[in-house]
């Protein structure tokens, strides 16, 4: 269960914070990612060595408004479906404020939030021998998620995220789907995979998707206004080629339609 195999895909997810010592623990201790680095005014957190999320130090920034346009939320993809049902009783036995879990063909996702507001699914793929397609598009549902039989699949307790984790996808809010389509596939090339009422999602190299755009409650959003909390930026990850391609028809310093700052970067070899 990866996504190293498009030419695409999200490397780390950089987050404004107010209390950076708070958030960074509920990450440590909820999700059980590594402290890879802290400068007081940086934390660095990941799985392994690989850095999955950065927390950026603000007091004095302000708390964004849920309607804006940014984040709607990071999806942790884990290794395999034991290490997610191994994550769910560890989420039960800490009374986790989980917010849903949602079975959606594709994947099986449970939601939550972070203390300052941002969204985190965390999930896994079904194998993709197992997608299917209707009209191009590939079909993803909201349904209701078997907790019990997912629970069952654990092996071991849950005492850190595995190597192996990684960012799978990330949501974001917009004001205009059309506008996020011209910006996240007619500028950056990711291939449209399907869509839901008031949403868009977005792979690379077949997957279902690595960026998903919607305004369920950001339509009409202008851009963003910082410094405030919330997403600070956006790594995308390019193989070499394509790269290239982009950083030629592209300003250096990116941003989508309402202020985002995306950062593209070499895969790694």
């Amino acid at each position: 269960m990866s996504t190293a195999s498009a030419p695409m895909e999200i490397g780390r997810v950089a987050l404004v914070v107010n209390d950076i010592g708070l958030v960074g623990s509920f990450y440590k201790q909820a999700l059980g990612l590594a402290e890879l680095s802290n400068d007081g005014e940086t934390m660095r957190l990941g799985a392994g060595s690989t850095t999955l999320l950065e927390l950026r130090a603000d007091k004095a920034a302000r708390r964004r408004n849920p309607q804006e346009a940014g984040l709607f939320h990071t999806a942790f993809l884990l290794p395999s479906r034991a290490d997610l049902g191994a994550w769910l009783l560890h989420a039960s036995d800490s009374r986790l404020p989980l917010e849903g879990a949602s079975d959606h063909l594709v994947s099986e996702a449970i939601y939550l939030s972070d203390p300052e507001g941002n969204g985190i699914e965390v999930y896994i793929d079904r194998p993709r021998s197992g997608w299917k397609t209707r009209n191009g598009q590939i079909q993803m549902a909201t349904n209701g998620l078997d907790l019990n039989d997912l629970a069952a699949a654990a092996k071991a307790p849950f005492t850190q995220a595995p190597e192996g984790t990684v960012i799978g996808h990330v949501h974001l809010q917009t004001g205009s789907v059309p506008e996020a389509e011209a910006f996240y596939s007619g500028d950056l090339g990711f291939a449209i995979s399907t869509h839901y009422p008031g949403a868009a999602f977005y792979g690379s190299g077949g997957y279902h998707h690595h960026l998903a755009t919607n305004t369920w409650n950001s339509r009409g959003a202008s851009l963003r206004k910082f410094p405030s909390t919330g997403l600070a930026d956006l790594q995308i990850l390019v193989d070499a080629e394509p790269l290239a391609a982009l950083r030629a028809k592209l300003p250096a310093a990116l941003s989508d339609p309402w202020g985002t700052p995306i950062t593209l970067s070499p895969k790694a070899a």
